[in-house]
């Protein structure tokens, strides 16, 4: 039957699908397959023989991870590929797979290897990868060997070396090498014709494994017509040395009791022979144990590691093995060589054994009230080893030590437990006492047991001996309660001592031993107190109401105790408040009050709260001047009134208790112009405080020093001020002749320009080409300075000093004489010749200056004022000051800078003739 037209289609595009799908298997499979590699190799290659090299960078550069499927191949990063293990190549083609992968992206690649047989020889190259090259005529052997300690014949022929050329010429044979002409020397020779090797002497193997000779051939004419060939003579091994043991005596330690298979110690021997032969191929075994039985050890045959058989060492049984240790190369076989050693064991103590009392129980006894004394000595037994942590003991009272009367000690030496009283007994309390004593090791125990099984223990049956200790005064410190008001001989109980024994006070007498104030007797029989004199609770020896006495209590015997009697003292209200602060200050310009505390010496239920009332005094206005106001219970606050005047008052002040019992305390109350009450009580005035005398704190003589020094400061500077102007006299130049003083109260307007003459302040005010000469002022008091000034101009003025006015002098020295100029009243004076000499100037200008001295600053009666005009004397020749007067006359040859510094000298002159 024909198909259908739609399943021939959905066959058709079946068909297509398959196709598609393996063309895209196919380029999948063509892109991670490389190109495959052809390797050539020879029919046999030993182990790590370089065979050729792959482009792996070209197949994949990113790949990170190289493998091969074949396991006697291996391949390097650079391609290169070595054999891993020896390999023969059948004639049957072989191949492998280089797998390379990248691990980041999960991507590889592989490259097919084809190996084929060589059939031709590669020329040699110098790269680096050569491939085993078969020579194209071989004129000699391969390479020979020969067993060592050989008995010969010698000399004993080894091979023949011989050359092909040997047919054609004449051929002489050589060797050359270690053996032949280096150490050992003489060991090898080749017969010159013939090229036989012969071997001379016997060879040690272990001295010298192989020998590399080079052999040469040459015609006679010395011609080499072969390549230099070496020849490699290999010395076999014989088995002619004996394993032996690295130590001949091995100690080892295991501890008793370790389990089966418990390493011991392992044991090592050496063989000079051949490795990797049979000739050092050991075997190790156990010939002989001490004691042989039971058979507890074993060893290893290959290893030499001994290990245990048997979990049953006891060290308490047997504490130490010896072994007999062999060990035989050949792998153990009959007929190979063998040493022995001996190996021993050490058996260590672990804590396996309880210590045991050698006794279950003891019996001793001690007297009453003695103290650190050994009443008894408990023994162990213990199997482990002697002074060690497993054989120490530590003993402990486990029952019966409940008040701490006893305590057991370990004896170093006997490791006996040891018993002692730290505690007096009481035979009254208990006549015997049982303790339960335990022990243990040092050491935990090594078996897996209960603590409490892994203990042994013992009982000690302590009796106490009773002993005569006299009466007892239990408890040491007895009270009694009495009133502070009792009348004398009152009579109460007193302190009571007993006999332990009978546990009465009879026959017991007593006695006081302190009694601080005498205030009791005592009744010697029954210790009854009896008051001596008055009491009093306040009194300060007493401490909290309780008056302590000592009683001796003695026995018939003579024995005694002593014990305290406490004597509480019942408070009775018999003392009013008081006010222990007696003066009280008021810091009038800051407090009108002052507070006062009242205290009450009797107990507090007979003491606060207070009341505060000021008491009147007849023929006082002390209530009219104070009041008085409460703050608590026990303080109020004094006020004035009527603002009082300062000084000192007399203020009496009742204090009441609670129960109406008062006292009136007076009271010194001082008013006082001060801040604090520490500024009252040191001062003098009665104003301030009265009468209590100055003193003068260190900060306070220190500020008076340095004010003393602050003030010798000033003065020195004044003097030094004053007499640093008095140099030696200087004419003053004839250019300045035309110049005077005058009093200028205000400074002249205009831009003013300052140039020294000589020592003075020079103001130009319009000067002229022509010089127009100036006037010199006096003088002017301006912001409280005083200032004299030189001016230039066309007329000279000197104004005068009119009543109160200001008054400046001008002093001038010349030679020793003395000249005061003054500006003082008068007329003006006028210099019509500006341009005169300085003599001419100094005629005209000094008798006129005197006039004006004499007349300046008189009274109506003509007089002059006490302290206006002062004479200042000359120093006399040669002063280091110099002269003070400023206006001396001076040389014209000198020069005019000491006028530069004369102001403040002016200044101080005017300042000391002014008189406000």
């Amino acid at each position: 039957m024909a198909a259908a037209p739609g399943t021939r289609f959905r066959s058709g595009a079946l068909c297509l699908c398959w196709q598609l799908l393996l063309t895209l298997m196919i380029l999948v499979f063509s892109c991670d397959a490389c190109k495959k590699v052809t390797l050539h190799l020879p029919y046999k290659l030993d182990a790590e023989k370089f065979v050729g090299r792959v482009n792996l960078k070209e197949c994949f550069e990113s790949a990170n991870l190289i493998h091969s499927s074949d396991p006697d191949f291996q391949i390097l990063e650079d391609g290169s590929v070595y054999t891993t293990n020896a390999i023969l190549l059948s004639s049957e083609k072989r191949n492998f797979t280089i797998s390379l992968f990248n691990t980041e992206n999960r991507e590889e690649k592989k490259i097919l290897v084809l190996l084929e047989h060589q059939t031709k020889v590669p020329k040699q190259n110098h790269a680096k990868e050569k491939v085993l090259r078969r020579a194209k005529r071989r004129w000699a052997p391969i390479p020979c060997s020969m067993v060592e300690n050989s008995l010969g014949p010698f000399p004993l022929f080894l091979q023949q070396v011989q050359s092909d050329t040997a047919q054609n010429y004449t051929i002489y044979y050589s060797i050359s090498g270690p053996g032949v002409d280096r150490e050992p020397k003489d060991l090898f020779s080749i017969d010159r014709d013939s090229g036989n090797l012969y071997c001379t002497q016997p060879v040690d193997r272990e001295q010298y494994e192989s020998f590399e000779l080079v052999a040469t051939a040459t015609t006679p004419n010395g011609y080499n017509t072969e390549f230099p060939l070496p020849l490699l003579i290999k010395i076999e091994d014989e088995n002619d040395n004996y394993p032996i043991f690295t130590e001949e005596t091995y100690i080892f330690t295991i501890a008793e009791g370790s389990r089966i298979g418990s390493t011991v110690g392992q044991v090592f021997a050496t063989d000079k022979d051949e490795p990797d032969t049979l000739h050092t191929r050991l075997k190790y075994s156990i010939l002989q144990q001490l004691p042989a039985s039971p058979t507890l050890f074993s060893m290893h045959p290959t290893k030499g590691v001994i290990t245990t058989t048997s979990s049953q060492l006891d060290r308490e049984v047997i504490d130490k093995y010896q072994l007999k240790i062999k060990v035989q190369d050949m792998d153990g076989q009959r007929f190979g060589l063998q040493t022995t050693a001996s190996c021993i064991i050490q058996i260590e103590d672990v804590n396996d054994n309880l210590p045991i009392f050698t006794r279950t129980s003891y019996v001793t006894s001690v007297e009453e009230n003695t103290v650190d004394v050994e009443i008894i000595r408990v023994s162990v037994e213990d199997k482990d080893l002697i002074n060690t942590a497993n054989w120490r003991a530590n003993y402990t009272i486990l029952k019966g030590n409940e008040n701490g009367n006893f305590k057991i000690v370990t004896d170093p030496r006997t490791n006996d437990g040891v018993l002692y009283v730290v505690k007096p007994l009481n035979y009254e309390e208990r006549q015997q006492v049982t303790l339960q004593i335990g022990v243990v090791n040092e050491a935990p125990y090594s078996k897996d047991f209960s603590s409490k099984s892994a203990m042994s223990t013992a009982t000690v049956i302590v009796n106490v001996i009773d002993q005569d200790e006299g009466p007892e005064c239990s408890p040491p410190v007895q009270t009694v309660r009495m009133k502070e008001n009792a009348p004398v001989k009152t009579k109460i109980n007193g302190y009571k001592a007993y006999d332990p024994e009978t546990r009465s006070s009879d026959g017991i007498s007593y006695k006081k031993i302190n009694d601080p104030k005498g205030w009791f007797t005592v009744d010697e029989n029954t210790g009854s107190i009896i008051t001596f004199r008055s009491l009093d609770r306040e009194v300060e020896s007493i401490k909290n109401g309780v008056y302590n006495i000592t009683i001796l209590a003695s026995d018939k015997s003579g024995k005694t105790c002593t014990g305290t009697l406490g004597i509480i003292l019942e408070d009775v209200n018999d003392n009013g408040p008081l006010i222990l602060k007696r003066t009280v200050i008021i810091c009038k310009p800051v407090m009108s009050s002052a507070e006062i505390v009242a205290f009450d010496p009797d107990d507090v239920i007979n003491g606060p709260p207070f009341s505060f009332s000021v008491e009147s005094v007849p023929d006082s206005d002390t209530q009219r001047m104070w009041r008085v106001a409460k703050i608590n219970d026990t303080a109020a606050r004094l006020f004035y009134q009527n603002d009082p005047p300062f000084g000192t008052y007399a203020v009496s002040v009742r204090v009441e208790d609670k129960h109406g019992l008062s006292h009136i305390t007076p009271l010194n109350v001082i008013v006082c112009d001060c801040i604090t009450e520490d500024d009252c009580t040191s001062r003098v005035d009665p104003r301030t405080g009265g009468g209590v005398e100055v003193k003068l704190g260190k900060w306070a003589i220190l500020a008076i020093l340095l004010g003393i020094a602050l003030l010798f400061c000033i003065l020195f500077t004044l003097v030094c001020g004053t007499t640093g102007a008095a140099k030696k006299p200087k004419a003053i130049p004839e250019d300045v002749a035309q110049q005077n003083l005058i009093i200028s109260n205000t400074e002249a307007p205009g831009d003013d320009k300052v140039c020294s003459v000589n020592g003075f302040t020079t103001h130009t005010v319009g000067c002229s080409a022509q010089g127009i000469c100036g006037t010199m002022g006096s003088g002017v008091k301006n912001g409280g300075q005083e200032t004299i000034e030189m001016v230039k101009g066309g007329h000279q003025t000197l104004e005068p000093c009119q009543g109160a006015g200001h008054h400046h002098t001008l002093e001038l020295y010349k030679g020793g004489g003395q000249h005061t100029l003054d500006s003082c009243r008068g007329g003006v004076v006028e210099v019509d010749n500006c341009r005169c000499t300085y003599s001419e100037w100094h005629r005209f200008t000094q008798p006129r200056l005197g006039e004006k001295v004499q007349l300046c600053d008189q009274d109506d009666n003509h007089k002059h004022a006490q302290d206006y005009v002062v004479t200042y004397n000359y120093e006399g020749k040669g002063s280091v000051a110099g002269s003070v007067g400023c206006c001396s006359e001076h040389q014209e040859e000198d020069g005019l800078e000491f006028l530069d510094h004369l102001e403040p000298k002016f200044r101080t002159l005017a300042e000391t003739c002014i008189r406000r």
